[in-house]
C-alpha cells in the first residue's frame, strides 16, 4: 500500500516497507517508490508528480493533489500524497488532516493510522497519537510499526515503564527491526535493566554494528 511507503519516508527507512524508522532522515528515491505503489493515481499523474518531486516542488505537489481531490475526494492515495507533501513543507497540521481523511476512506489500512500517529507526534500530541494507535490495534495487531510508535509516544510522555513493553512487542513481531531494538535498548538503560540492555546491544551488533556502538554511547547518558 502506498501509505506504507509514505510512512517509511516520514520516519525514514532502514527496513521495508512499514517497518522502516530512523527519525529525521528521508531516504533518497522514496517518493518515486511511493508513486509506483499508488493504484489510485494514473500513470500520467504519477509522472507529473515525479517531475515535481525532482524539482523539490512540494508546494506544487500539494496543489496538484488538491486539484485531483476536488475531482475525487474519496481517493485515499491522493490524501496520502497531500499529507506527505505537507510533511515535507513542515506543515504537520495539514499533513495530519490529510492522513485523517486517508484513514476515513480506508480504515483497514494500518499504515494510514501509523502515518497519522507519527504526524501527531510531530505536532507534539503524543496522547492523541496513542489514541490513534489504539484504533489501529483494534483493526490489526500485526504491524511492528504500530507497537514501535506506541513506545515512542509513551517515551514522548517520559513514561519508559509503559514504552518498554511496546518496543518488546515490535521486536517480537520483527526481530530485525533495528530502530525498535535501538529504542528498546535505550529504554532498558533508562530503567536500569542492565542485563536486558547488554543482551539488546549484542542482538543489535549482529544486525548493525554501528547502531550498536551508538546505542552503547547514548545509553551512558540515559542511565
Amino acid at each position: 500500500m502506498a501509505a506504507g511507503v509514505a510512512l517509511a519516508a516520514l520516519v525514514s527507512g532502514c527496513l521495508s516497507p512499514a517497518a522502516s524508522v530512523l527519525l529525521g532522515l528521508i531516504p533518497e528515491g522514496t517518493f518515486p517508490t511511493l508513486l509506483k505503489n499508488m493504484q489510485g493515481v494514473s500513470e500520467p499523474n504519477r509522472e507529473k508528480l515525479a517531475a515535481l518531486e525532482q524539482k523539490g516542488d512540494w508546494g506544487g505537489i500539494v496543489q496538484f493533489a488538491q486539484t485531483n481531490l476536488k475531482i475525487d475526494p474519496n481517493n485515499a492515495d491522493w490524501w496520502v500524497v497531500s499529507g506527505y507533501a505537507y510533511s515535507q513543507l513542515g506543515d504537520f497540521q495539514r499533513a495530519a488532516d490529510s492522513f485523517q481523511q486517508a484513514v476515513r476512506i480506508e480504515p483497514q489500512d494500518i499504515d494510514g493510522w501509523n502515518l497519522l500517529a507519527q504526524t501527531q507526534r510531530s505536532l507534539g500530541q503524543p496522547e492523541r497519537a496513542i489514541r490513534t494507535l489504539d484504533n489501529a490495534l483494534r483493526i490489526s495487531r500485526d504491524s511492528p510499526m504500530t507497537f514501535y510508535l506506541l513506545g515512542e509516544s509513551f517515551n514522548d510522555l517520559k513514561r519508559p515503564e509503559r514504552a518498554v513493553g511496546f518496543y518488546e512487542q515490535a521486536v517480537q513481531l520483527n526481530p530485525q527491526f533495528i530502530p525498535a531494538l535501538y529504542a528498546l535498548g535505550l529504554t532498558y538503560a533508562r530503567l536500569g535493566r542492565k542485563a536486558d540492555f547488554d543482551a539488546t546491544v549484542q542482538l543489535l551488533d549482529k544486525l548493525n554494528p554501528q547502531a550498536a556502538k551508538q546505542l552503547a554511547a547514548a545509553a551512558s547518558g540515559a542511565r
